[in-house]
């Protein structure tokens, strides 16, 4: 082995339980990986606590995002203000500093058809725009 794997093995052995436990979890969120392993359908590793594992929590559903601008080629940048300007609503000059600051967010807490039609706008204009 090498002198980092060997490293990881001395400080995994003076772990105490509840210390792995933790970092068993932090891989698993991590990574998006289960240490448990199936044996005919049933699981090896009992959850923690000893009791029934706890039913997932429903994920809910994103319904405000954010429109940033990302990359606005020099070429493109008075096509892009242009839309920028009809989109936010802004002046000239404020909308012209938006634009030269980019990464910037755009639009904040709008609707999912709202940010994709903006993303459109920008993209065809020539911008390059995420939505988070």
């Amino acid at each position: 082995m090498s002198a980092a794997t060997d490293e990881i093995l001395d400080k995994l052995k003076g772990l105490t339980l509840l210390e792995a436990a933790e970092l068993v979890k932090q891989i698993e969120e991590a990574f998006g990986v289960s240490a448990a392993a199936p044996v005919g359908g049933m699981m090896i590793a009992a959850p923690a606590g000893g009791g029934a594992a706890a039913p997932a929590e429903p994920v809910e559903e994103q319904t405000e995002f954010t429109v940033t601008l990302e990359e606005v080629p020099a070429d493109k940048k008075i096509a892009i203000l242009k839309v920028v300007r009809a989109i936010t609503g802004l002046g000239l000059k404020e909308a012209k500093d938006l634009v030269e600051s980019a990464p910037k967010p755009i639009q904040e807490n709008v609707k999912k058809d709202v940010a994709e039609d903006t993303k459109k706008q920008i993209e065809e204009a020539g911008g390059k725009v995420s939505i988070k």
